[in-house]
Order: C-alpha cells, then structure tokens, then sequence
C-alpha cells in the first residue's frame, strides 16, 4: 500500500529531475491528501486556497456543504492513517470515537432492520471539520509545504508551445495578481473546477462528461442532545427506499457528544428547512425513531438545505491530449452524490493513486516523464469505477433520475443488488459483505462469491413474503446467524 511514503524520509524520495515545485490548487481534503503524497517527492509544495482557514475546526465559506454530515468511511481511514500515522488516535482525544459499521450503526433497509453484531469495519465518528483541520496540523510539521490562503487561481501558465503548463496565474485578497512557476500543478478544486476552461484557452478540448441526478436534497441540524439519550447506536439511518419512498434520514453522533441529524429527498421531494417543516418531514419517514429523538430536543444550529448532489464524471482518460505537468484529482473529476459517502475515500484512493504514480515516474528525466499525466488520470478513473457504479446504480433506482441510461448488464445488477438488500437483512454473512463494498474494501464483484450468492438465491427461492422484519420464519432466522 503505502509502505513507501510511511518507511521513507521525505529528503530520501525527492528524485524527480527537475521537479522541484509543486502546486495544489485547492485546501479541502483531496488538496489535504494530495500534497502529504507530493511532500515526499518535491522540495516545495503549494496549497493555494481561495478561502482562508479557520483557527478551531468550525464551517467555513469555501465549503458549502460544510454544515451537513460527511461520513469517512472505513477504506478511506485506513489510507489517511497510513499517510499520518496516529492520526486515529488524535482524533479520538479530540472527542471522534471509532464506529462499528455493524454494531454501533442502526440500519433500516427496505424489508427490515439490519442485524447489528461486531464487524471491524470501523471508521471514526466526527465531523468533516475536524478531519480537516487535523490534517492541516499534520501537515504545517512539513519543512516543505506551504499554504497560501485568499489565493485564487485565475488561469495556467504554459511553455511556448502550449504543450506543458508551467505554473498558475494567481490573485490574492487585495486583487494582486502573480505567476506561480511550478514543474508540477494538481487541480485539487472541487466541483467549481474550472480546469475545462484553462483547457480550452490552452487550445485543448474540454473533457467529455457524464451527469446523472436523483435530484436528491437533504436538510441538516445540529443537537446538543437528542430526545430519548443515551442509544445504543452511534448512527441510525432510515435509508428511503426506491421507488415508493424516496424520504429517508439520519442521526450521526459526532465529537463533543453533538448530534447532526440530517433529512434527506429525493426526485426533488427536497427536506424543508423552517422548523415545523423539518419535524414534519422527519415524522413522515418510515420509521418514527428519529421524530421522536428530535421533537423535544434542542438545536445547536440553523437548519441548513443542499441540493447540489448530482453525480459528475469528467472523462480525462479519454482525451487525446493533456498538457504535461498538470493533474486533476478529487470532485474536480468525479464528484458523487453525497448521500453515499464516498468523497473523502475516493480522495483518499486518489492521493495512493498519485504516490504509485509518482514512484513510477519518480527516476525518469523530463523527456521520460511524458505523458505522466494521461497515464494518471487513465490510473484514477479505474480507481473511481467502483464508487461510481455504487452511487449511479442506486441512483438509477429513481424513476425520476436523469442523465445516461443503465444497459442491460447494469439493470441485472441492479436487480441483484436489490436481492442482496432484502437478503442482507436477514443476515449477517451478506450484511458484513455489504458493509465492505460500501465501505470500498472490496469491489462489488464480492457480492457475487458463492458463499454470498448461495444465501441471496435462497432468499429469491422461498419468496420475499417470508424474509419481513415482523415475522422472520425458521429460514430466516438461520440465515441471520450465518456470519
């Protein structure tokens, strides 16, 4: 895995001829992880951040979304520890707690409750914020990175022949422009990316792409305390259910033993976000847990809507040409709707994608180095295949979904995957499978292992009336202890 960038000092791996300047336009967590990868190859990295940084991790303008929940899943943990080892542990004495995916986490599917038993797929309990701002601290410890804040990245600079970009053209808080030179610059901007524009005044195609949208909308809120404490969850999560019920929501404890509870829509059956329609929309779900843990307790914060969840896949690894030096990596590639999670996992597969990258490319001279680029991002769009198909194959699911149409192979699938669900909860053997792929620890071609895939045609076999929540017979209750 990481092996290289934990065992190496960074002044052992600096070996890039030439390179001795890195840029990292954007400062959330794709940038985060992009430069801790770059440190270890560059005698200087760059994080140009429009935004400026806030002292305590608290919400700041740059990240709209920053109000709402983020889930670090388990794969996605397990990389950043990796990159900075300890970190779990920092976290943990900042108030994050670590999550069972099984045991702490309180599921409802569509046919029932899921089983509950300790899984170790775990991951820590805490806000994007915090996550962020750790990572921050971790990385002010090195000797050759720095961040540049109220820096705004207005265009690319290139050589003479528009082959390579060269650096970024910059303008600070006061309107001041510069040039930053760099022999390597990595998009790292999010959704805003504005890498097709600097494409095309380079005189290169803008990238192909592909958007699909659930028109999925969630509303949020912070709690001191919940109604009912203390649970016996650290998440609950009342998943809506395609095609009838498209409301669902969540409870999510984080650091400080606060609450974010979020409210989730979709096809556009978006949560208010005034306070008798928040209770009312939350007293519509499926299940009344989560009205009633909010009814009589008390808010911490607004309420706070996002309704920018499309999934976006801009197809670098399709064009032709890519001017040299430059990479984009994070949501300014492929962005998913963020009711799965993803974003901050996918980041961090990205920066292991970097680092194996790098490493390949590390003892080549320029001219060897070559086409770096395109190799990259042909290397990062295998990596985002799975996450991509988790997300758009849910949100296929949705009549109202639009954007691409699913082939036959991905209606089997979804189909299959649906199966799965039903089967999963009534047992833990196809549950914990479940958990894995959705914490991207495996490929979803796990779901399909005989062991696996036994349990689900059984399931098929006898009939879904006999696997409900209310009255499991004796089949069901065997397959709920299969582990």
């Amino acid at each position: 895995m990481l092996h290289s960038i934990i065992a190496t000092n960074t002044n052992q791996k600096k070996n890039l001829s030439s390179s001795r300047h890195a840029i990292v336009i954007g400062g959330s967590i794709a940038g985060l992880l992009t430069a801790r990868v770059l440190a270890d190859y560059f005698d200087l990295v760059t994080i140009l951040e429009r935004d400026r940084f806030p002292e305590k991790p608290i919400p700041r303008p740059g990240v709209p979304q920053s109000h709402q929940l983020h889930v670090l899943l388990s794969q996605g943990l397990r990389i950043i520890e990796q990159l900075f080892p300890g970190i779990k542990d920092e976290l943990a004495v900042k108030g994050a707690s670590t999550i069972d995916w099984a045991a702490d986490y309180r599921l409802l599917l569509s046919r029932g409750w899921a089983p509950r038993f300790p899984s170790k797929i775990t991951s820590c309990s805490c806000t994007r914020n915090l996550l962020e701002a750790t990572i921050r601290q971790r990385l002010n410890s090195y000797s050759n990175l720095e961040f540049k804040e109220a820096n705004f990245v207005t265009g690319l600079l290139s050589d003479t022949s528009n082959t390579g970009v060269t650096g970024v053209l910059v303008k600070d808080a006061n309107g001041i422009e510069a040039e930053l030179s760099a022999q390597l610059v990595i998009d790292a901007s999010g959704r805003n990316s504005n890498a097709p524009n600097w494409f095309q005044s380079l005189g290169y195609d803008r990238p192909t792409q592909t958007a699909i949208n659930s028109f999925l909308g969630y509303s949020s809120r912070w709690y001191q305390s919940l109604s009912g404490e203390p649970f016996d969850y650290k998440v609950l999560y009342i998943i809506p259910s395609a095609p009838d019920c498209p409301r669902g929501g969540v409870l999510y404890q984080v650091e400080g033993n606060y609450w974010i509870v979020t409210l989730i829509g979709v096809g556009k059956d978006y949560p208010p976000t005034d306070e008798a329609g928040f209770l009312d929309f939350a007293q519509s779900l499926r299940s009344p847990e989560i009205y009633e843990a909010i009814k009589d307790a008390q808010p911490i914060s607004p309420i706070y809507g996002y309704q920018r969840t499309e999934n976006r896949l801009r197809h670098y690894e399709q064009m032709s040409r890519l001017p040299e030096n430059f990479l984009v990596v994070g949501d300014a590639v492929c962005a998913f709707n963020p009711v799965y999670g993803q974003g901050m996992t996918a980041a961090a597969n990205g920066a292991l994608t970097l680092d194996k990258c790098l490493k390949q490319y590390q003892h080549r001279s320029n001219e060897d180095a070559i086409g770096m680029g395109k190799h990259f991002q042909k290397q990062l769009a295998k990596v985002n295949t799975d996450p991509w198909l988790i997300a758009t194959g849910d949100d296929f699911r949705w009549p109202t979904t639009q954007g691409g149409q699913p082939n036959l192979m991905t209606r089997l699938m979804q189909w299959y995957v649906e199966q799965v669900m039903l089967t999963a909860s009534q047992s833990a053997k196809v549950y914990k499978v479940l958990l894995k792929v959705l914490h991207l620890l495996e490929a979803p071609t796990a779901l399909f292992q005989p062991a696996v895939l036994a349990i689900v045609l059984l399931n098929i076999a006898i009939g879904r009336s006999k696997f409900t929540s209310k009255a499991p017979d004796e089949t069901s209750t065997n397959l709920r202890s299969e582990q």
